[in-house]
């Protein structure tokens, strides 16, 4: 862990360099988790957390209040959470930086969240996504209304997808307006609103002034209520397309929450058009990968999964090498994209059951959160290891086994039936046969 001399470096200077090593080392996050002790400091670097340094028990106090000046919060509060904001630049380093504070029983703790708009910047066509998943998603921006979800847990890219979804559609043409909270990157040519929830400013309330804006295309941060469903469902069928997020795992997840909200079925049915779970991967490092046999259980999880045979994959090298962390840099996304057909849109107006609903979600061209993974693990991007973080592996496994006996069952009462058909036309033919020979 890194040592610094407080005796000889001020606070400041300490503080500075902590925030810029975490963005050098690519950081999502930066805790500072206080204890008797001192206050330890420890950096997300691609989805784990991993201890960077200690700040003392004497300098603690010093640490948080300095943390908090520069956020713009009330060093004087301690007794209650707060949220700040840091926009500075330290060198040559430009920091965009939301900071929470929440006290605990030793002190506050602080997690501050590097904003890291790189991705976005880079367009949609630069996130790593499938070609398959490509032309879904592209499909989906064409469309002149409807609802589109982004939807995955806390930090698995949903904003990114969004960002890079919206700066693809903004032309000169269009009205694209958007609700926050909070508005976590400034696009030049979008009108974006912070929400205010303390002042009445809410979701719902803007919302029902910007459907008065003249807009096109609106985004919502997240639909987090039944009041805010229902204004996102009537703007859409009013001819404006609609982005929002839910924290849903998959599709069939995503479309149980929204029916589960006070929401008129076939409004949501006719107006729900597509959804975009994903989640996030550690990517293995190119330069010092390895590739080793696989075992009878990773076997079958490839035949049962994509009906391949796989006798090798890539694995991580767990020593790593001068340019990852323990064979790994870097994350990818993991996709699974559904674009709603007529059969599953009429199953959410008349209230289907869960079971109909799987078995119209998964039994048709949609690529699952697993067979997206596995196909980047047999690329050598991510490792199986990985994908068994994201998914219930065991119970994607069981669904798609009961499919392919479903499946192998339909396969045998078709050549069941093809079978009768040809003993039926073999009888036609041999009754034809002995008549034409009684003429005779």
């Amino acid at each position: 862990m890194k040592e610094f001399d407080f005796e000889k470096m001020p606070i400041v200077e300490i503080a500075n360099e902590i925030l810029i090593d975490g963005v050098n080392k690519g950081a999502s996050d930066i805790h500072f988790d206080p204890s008797k002790n001192g206050l330890k400091v420890r950096f997300r670097i691609d989805g784990l957390l991993y201890d960077y340094g200690i700040i003392p028990e004497r300098y603690k106090r010093n640490m948080i209040s300095r943390i908090k000046m520069i956020a713009n919060m009330n060093i004087m509060e301690t007794r209650l959470p707060q949220d700040g904001a840091i926009k500075t630049k330290i060198g040559d380093n430009l920091l965009d930086l939301r900071v929470s504070t929440l006290p605990t029983n030793n002190a506050e703790k602080i997690v501050i969240r590097i904003l890291d708009y790189s991705m976005s910047l880079k367009g949609l066509d630069n996130l790593g996504f499938s070609d398959e998943s490509m032309a879904k998603i592209n499909k989906l921006l064409r469309l002149p209304n409807g609802i589109i979800l982004v939807t995955g847990a806390t930090g698995s890219g949903k904003s990114t997808t969004l960002y890079s979804m919206l700066q693809k559609l903004n032309t000169e043409n269009v009205n694209i307006i958007t609700v926050e909270d909070p508005v976590e990157m400034d696009i030049a040519g979008i009108n974006q609103v912070q929400t205010q929830s303390e002042i009445g400013l809410t979701f719902a309330t803007v919302l029902r002034s910007i459907l008065r804006q003249d807009p096109n295309i609106i985004m919502i941060g997240e639909i987090r209520d039944d009041e805010t469903a229902r204004i996102a469902v009537r703007a859409s069928i009013t001819g404006h397309l609609v982005f929002s997020t839910l924290h849903t795992n998959n599709s069939l997840n995503s479309i149980e929450r929204m029916t589960d909200m006070d929401v008129e079925r076939y409004l949501l049915g006719s107006s729900l058009e597509g959804i975009i779970s994903q989640s996030l991967a550690r990517k293995l490092c190119p330069k010092c990968r390895v590739k080793r046999e696989t075992n009878d259980y990773e076997k079958n999880v490839f035949k049962t999964i994509l009906g391949k045979d796989i006798d090798e994959m890539y694995v991580a090298n767990k020593e790593g090498c001068e340019e990852c962390s323990h064979g790994y840099k870097g994350r990818l996304a993991i996709l699974e994209v559904l674009v709603l057909n007529e059969q599953i849109k009429d199953a959410i107006t008349r209230n289907a059951s869960k079971h109909e609903l799987r078995e119209l979600v998964y039994n048709g061209d949609v690529v699952t959160l697993l067979q997206d993974g596995l196909n980047k693990v047999l690329l050598g991007e991510t490792t199986l290891e990985e994908i068994i973080k994201i998914v219930d592996l065991e119970d994607d496994v069981s669904i798609y086994k009961d499919n392919n006996l479903r499946a192998n069952m339909l396969l045998a009462q078709k050549k069941n039936a093809d079978k009768k058909i040809a003993e039926r036309q073999l009888n036609n033919d041999s009754i034809q046969l002995d008549e034409q020979i009684e003429v005779l």
